[in-house]
């Protein structure tokens, strides 16, 4: 959304011409939600935050598909969605230093195009409990509005060469995924893979959604092999072709594919492995992990692609025993903080990496886009902008219009 159009105009006073601008105060909207169900989402108009001290004021430009559950509900509505890509326009008191870290980085200035980190307090290192309480979505206010106020210290600085529905993809996803991946920041925590080089170290993604296509791309930039699981042939396929996956998994029609995983790393297994289905799946990935491998659990936000849909969850599952018996690490990860995020984007700039947008709703029809997100089987981010329908903007009609007074003054 650009700022409104100023009403404008020409006076003349004491023979002395001046033009002037009214600019109308900009409308802010918003979606709100009580979590009792995506029919019940509801936009509604709300005033222009003013940034307090150590805030700026961010016009929302793209809002990314990390959309939270909606099995809790609440007793106020609270606006949902965590990842965004806007453009600060007012920044009154605002520094990114604090007091232990970012010390250098220059103060936010109007125009400049920034992302949110997904938990507004978590700057650096692994989240603490006290973190959980910032999560933009729930408990605080999340994303899907015009504008909205952030905390200095919790913005970045958008990747230039991404568009912002681009670079909205990336708040949660990417740098959940660096979180997941320690591989690529040096970790000299795995054993020796074949040939001891990262090449013959492999990652499992399991599903196409947001977190485990970040992972997907951040593996094959680093040389490592990649091996896919995803709900259909055809989004094997695009993981195959377009993002350069060594082997991809029909998880509906291949219910054991552990042991598809296993044949396709010559039995030795997945160095890392992204787990986003939970209870269905986390037993698969004991059955394909390497032995001193990773199991990363992850949230694609829709309650997990992993596993097919009518597949139950394992009964009695004994996670330590499973543990023990490989060597294997199993860590929850969050989400990553402002330290993980600015690496992770300096990553993206450094190999050129694009996020895979699956598509984009205009902002007044969002709902839509959280139903997509919830019915599973997208490939890639599913983005919200704030870009009006074409009735809204007119059509065409305008360019039309002043096509046919060129016409008109041509012949003249």
């Amino acid at each position: 959304m650009t700022m409104p159009t100023p009403t404008q105009g020409v006076e003349v006073a004491d023979g002395i011409r001046r033009n002037w601008v009214r600019v109308a105060a900009p409308k802010n909207e918003q979606w709100t939600t009580a979590m009792d169900g995506l029919d019940k989402l509801k936009i509604v108009e709300a005033a222009l935050p003013t940034p307090g001290d150590g805030e700026v004021l961010v016009r929302i430009d793209a809002v990314g598909g990390a959309f939270k559950s909606y099995d809790i509900q609440t007793d106020k509505a609270i606006v949902p969605c965590s990842d965004m890509c806007g453009t600060v326009i007012d920044a009154p008191h605002a520094t990114t230093t604090t007091t232990t870290t970012f010390a250098g980085e220059k103060p936010w200035a109007v125009g400049d195009r920034v992302l949110a980190i997904y938990m507004q307090t978590h700057l650096s290192g692994p989240p603490r409990e006290a973190d959980l309480s910032s999560a933009l979505g729930w408990p605080l206010p999340g994303v899907l509005a015009r504008y909205r106020c952030f905390p200095a210290s919790a913005l970045v600085r958008a990747p230039a060469y991404l568009s912002a529905a681009e670079a909205s993809c990336l708040p949660r996803a990417a740098a959940a995924a660096w979180t997941a991946l320690p591989l690529l920041r040096g970790s000299s925590s795995y054993p020796p893979g074949p040939d001891d080089d990262k090449g013959g170290r492999t990652v499992l993604l399991q599903g196409t959604g947001a977190v485990a296509l970040a992972g997907l791309q951040l593996a094959k930039a680093a040389g490592l092999r990649a091996v896919v699981t995803a709900p259909s042939d055809e989004l094997v396929a695009r993981a195959r072709e377009e993002l350069r996956a060594d082997a991809g998994i029909n998880h509906q029609t291949h219910w054991a594919w552990e042991g598809d995983v296993l044949e396709a790393t010559g039995g030795r297994g997945a160095d890392v492995i992204f787990d986003v289905g939970g209870a269905r799946t986390l037993a698969k990935s004991f059955g394909c992990v390497a032995f001193g491998g990773r199991i990363s659990c992850l949230d694609e936000g829709n309650g997990g692609e992993g596993g097919g849909k009518k597949e139950a969850p394992a009964p009695g599952l004994d996670v330590g025993r499973l543990a023990l018996k490989r060597g294997v690490t199993v860590r929850g990860v969050l989400g990553g903080g402002r330290e993980a995020l600015r690496e992770v984007l300096a990553y993206y700039e450094e190999h050129g990496i694009r996020p895979v947008v699956d598509g984009t709703v205009p902002f007044k029809r969002a709902g839509e886009a959280l139903e997509r997100v919830k019915k599973g089987g997208r490939f890639g981010t599913v983005v919200v902008t704030m870009e009006e329908e074409e009735d809204d903007k007119g059509g065409d009609g305008g360019d039309k219009k002043e096509e046919e007074e060129e016409e008109e003054e041509s012949k003249a």
